[in-house]
């Protein structure tokens, strides 16, 4: 089922599915039964870009955490819960917007009910998670190893469960670290049910790995239509992940706004610290809400030519740059003042 035509879920003060806007998830790292440092990062990652935000729920005083935690929040807190059913229920009970779980192991088709029953009293979506690390062994008997036929087999054998109960506020969650096989376990999902998809690479490693996977991995997904909330997991600080789905649902033209910097990768032509400059812009457009593209060159002589698909951009030479509009030269500036030139022209941008 592509995005347009999933159920529409709601989470908090958002909503997922039905062709509404991709929302990006990420997960705190912090311990949550420390408030003040877990809403310190919540904050941290809202102002990134985040859209959802998962919390771990390991101990009853984390479940109580969330009470306070989301008083001090503005978006959608989902307790993550694994093999304790009382941490569910408790993670409602004190206001979680959404719980994720894998109904398999958590204590049986008793507590599968006790936990729907909490959450149908407040609607509370439930979001069923599969990881291909923690394939039942029977489907990995079954399909003769972990596979995108078994992830999704186990995924809707969970979802079952709560169906069973007459709750079908769902949202479905199947990961691996397999890009490929993820892919493949997606499309088949798709095809074989309308509920909402939380897609994403699991375990996919650090800045570098994790990024080119997840790019990799998402792009085929989201560009089939399949996918209502991403998160690109990442080893690292999570507000790289804000800035990497952001960047991705952009490129995929899923999402517009926030400015898109381009930069040419540099050769003996360059004269000017191209690397620092093109990461210092970088991080300078984040605080605009503008939905243009910049452009950073390390050469004067083609800088003009290569930025003229920009809507502005400088271009560095020996001692001096240039700032540019549309690929015209607008003026020379130092060297030096070519952060701070980009910067006012940005203040005062007009189309």
């Amino acid at each position: 089922m592509k995005r347009e035509n999933t159920r529409k879920i709601q989470i908090g003060n958002k909503v997922i599915g039905g062709g509404n806007p991709i929302l990006i998830q990420s997960m705190t790292n912090t311990r949550t039964e420390d408030i003040e440092a877990t809403v310190e990062q919540i904050h941290r990652l809202e102002k990134a870009g985040c859209e959802i935000i998962r919390c771990t729920v390991p101990t009853i005083e984390a479940a109580q955490a969330i009470k306070e935690i989301k008083k001090q929040i503005t978006i959608p807190l989902v307790a993550d819960i694994h093999f304790d059913y009382h941490m569910a229920v408790a993670s409602i009970e004190n206001g979680a917007d959404k719980i994720r779980i894998n109904p398999g192991n958590i204590g049986g088709e008793d507590k599968v009910a006790a936990v729907v029953d909490a959450a149908r009293e407040r609607n509370i979506p439930i979001r069923v998670g599969v990881n291909g690390g923690s394939l039942e062994k029977e489907l990995v008997e079954k399909y003769h190893g972990v596979t995108a036929q078994g992830l999704v087999e186990s995924a809707l054998d969970k979802v079952h469960m709560i169906e069973k109960q007459n709750y079908e506020n769902i949202v479905i969650s199947i990961k691996s670290s397999d890009v490929l096989m993820c892919v493949e376990a997606h499309e088949i999902l798709a095809e074989r049910t309308d509920y909402p998809l939380h897609v994403g690479i699991t375990e996919s490693g650090t800045i570098i790995s994790g990024n080119i996977k997840s790019s990799i991995g998402l792009a085929l997904i989201l560009n089939k239509g399949i996918g209502d909330t991403i998160r690109v997991s990442l080893t690292g600080d999570p507000a790289e992940e804000i800035k990497s789905a952001k960047l991705i649902l952009r490129t995929l033209g899923l999402r517009k706004g926030g400015i898109e910097v381009v930069s040419c990768p540099t050769c003996g032509r360059t004269k000017i610290d191209l690397i620092g400059l093109a990461n210092q812009v970088e991080a300078m457009v984040e605080q605009f809400p503008l939905d243009i593209k910049v452009a950073v060159m390390g050469c004067a002589v083609n800088g003009p030519g290569e930025a003229k698909e920009a809507d502005i951009g400088i271009a560095g030479g020996i001692g001096e740059g240039l700032l540019i509009k549309k690929g015209e030269i607008i003026k020379k500036v130092p060297e030096d003042q070519l952060l701070s030139v980009l910067k006012e022209e940005l203040e005062h941008w007009k189309d």
